[in-house]
């Protein structure tokens, strides 16, 4: 099968570059011509349009950041879906499920199979191939795909046969990677600013039952030494706080901390963080303190 990919930012380029080099041969889009530089320069076949990626792609990845973005690249002028070649469409961004149901059905309806696979893990390994992918959708799909999914994942879970499935369990990750980040940066603030040193603290977070994904490397990686440079715009991650409200409305489950959680992200996108890392999220929380946690890593 020759594969596609469309959608080559921050977190699809890397993707893109580790399938491109388990694969031999790939064709390729993005909206902006630069981002597929560096895959044309390692002799990937760069094309203008998604259509013509599924022109010549057996099987087509895309890893969009919007919702907008994802729907114009299937069904919009020039999508996808008017393609003569592909076969099968593999999602790897978080668009929610009622949009990836929707759109395995609509290209069911030319003989095209869907995999709803979104990913995490981040930039950083992205580049090492190292991320998670959330996989659901009817198996015969899911086994065409996995041996390509093998070549940027680490992991590969799958959770279920019906498309959907796998954006919710993508959801909650999300939420809940949010408040430990949210929460953890409350508590090393609060525990700074009584004069403890913020290194013992998250010693001791690390060591202790406080420990979560925030602990471990958010906080330590991106925030302590003051860069603030996870790869992880606000706005995306407003977008998936969005899809994790229609998700929990839409099965009638209550979510008060999620919910906490989600307004100090509003405070966030208040304070003009919108188009700022979410680890900047940290600024906001030394503000509501009236407290900077000290630079202690470079």
């Amino acid at each position: 099968m020759k594969a596609g990919f469309i959608g080559t930012g921050s977190m699809g380029l890397p993707l893109a570059a580790n399938l491109l080099e388990q694969e031999q041969a790939l064709v390729a889009f993005d909206i902006n011509p630069a981002a597929t530089k560096p895959l044309a320069d390692r002799q990937a076949r760069i094309v203008a349009s998604p259509v013509a990626v599924a022109d010549e792609a057996d099987i087509v990845f895309a890893c969009m950041p919007s919702l907008d973005s994802f729907h114009a690249i299937v069904t919009g002028k020039d999508g996808v879906i008017g393609g003569k070649q592909m076969k099968t469409f593999v999602n790897l961004g978080t668009i929610g499920s009622d949009a990836i149901t929707e759109i395995e059905r609509v290209l069911a309806e030319k003989g095209i199979g869907v995999l709803d696979s979104p990913i995490t893990g981040g930039v950083a390994r992205a580049r090492k191939a190292d991320i998670t992918v959330i996989a659901s959708g009817p198996q015969a799909v899911f086994d065409l795909a996995e041996p390509m999914l093998k070549s940027f994942a680490r992991d590969i879970h799958y959770v279920g046969d019906k498309v959907g499935q796998a954006q919710l369990t993508k959801i909650c990750n999300n939420i809940m990677s949010m408040t430990n980040l949210i929460v953890g940066l409350e508590a090393m603030v609060m525990a700074a600013k009584g004069g403890v040193d913020p290194e013992k603290v998250l010693a001791v977070l690390n060591a202790g039952t406080g420990q979560n994904s925030a602990t471990l490397t958010k906080i330590p990686n991106f925030i302590m030494n003051r860069k603030f440079d996870m790869e992880a715009p606000m706005y995306i991650n407003e977008k998936d706080t969005h899809l994790w409200q229609q998700e929990a409305e839409r099965l009638d489950v209550p979510q008060m901390v999620g919910s906490a959680a989600a307004q100090t992200l509003q405070q966030a996108l208040a304070f003009g963080l919108r188009h700022g890392d979410l680890s900047e999220m940290a600024k906001l929380i030394e503000r509501n303190a009236n407290f900077q946690l000290p630079k202690t890593r470079d």
